[in-house]
C-alpha cells in the first residue's frame, strides 16, 4: 500500500500537463483534463482539494456494465472523470475514495 497522491506530468504526445489522483491502492481514481501550463493544472488540483468532498458534485454515468462518475466545481465545470466501474457500488466505493483522499493528497511532480 501506497499513499494517496496527485501525481502531476507533462504528455510527450501533445505536451500537455495533466493529474491523476491515485488511491492508497495505487489505482487511478481521478484524472483530469489537459492543461497548457503547469499551474493550470495545479490549479485544477487545487479545485479537486475544494471540491471532492462534497457529493452533490459528482455526475453519476451509467452504461451497460460501465459506471463512471465526472467531478465538477461549484460553477459546473468538469475538473476530474474516474475511470470505468463494471458496478454502481464499485463506482461508489470509488467516489468515496475521492472524498477521501482528494482533499488531502499531496502532489507528487513527475516533469
Amino acid at each position: 500500500m501506497e499513499n494517496p497522491k496527485f501525481q502531476v506530468f507533462k504528455s510527450s504526445i501533445n505536451n500537455q500537463y495533466y493529474y491523476r489522483l491515485k488511491s492508497k491502492n495505487g489505482e487511478i481514481i481521478l484524472s483530469g483534463e489537459g492543461y497548457t501550463s503547469k499551474q493550470s493544472c495545479l490549479n485544477g488540483i487545487a479545485s479537486v482539494k475544494a471540491n471532492s468532498p462534497y457529493d452533490n458534485n459528482y455526475i453519476r454515468k451509467d452504461g451497460y456494465l460501465n459506471y463512471t462518475f465526472n467531478l465538477k466545481a461549484t460553477n459546473g465545470e468538469v475538473i476530474g472523470r474516474s475511470e470505468n466501474y463494471t458496478t454502481s457500488a464499485a463506482r461508489e466505493i470509488g467516489i468515496s475514495a475521492v472524498k477521501r483522499d482528494g482533499p488531502y493528497a499531496p502532489i507528487e511532480d513527475l516533469t
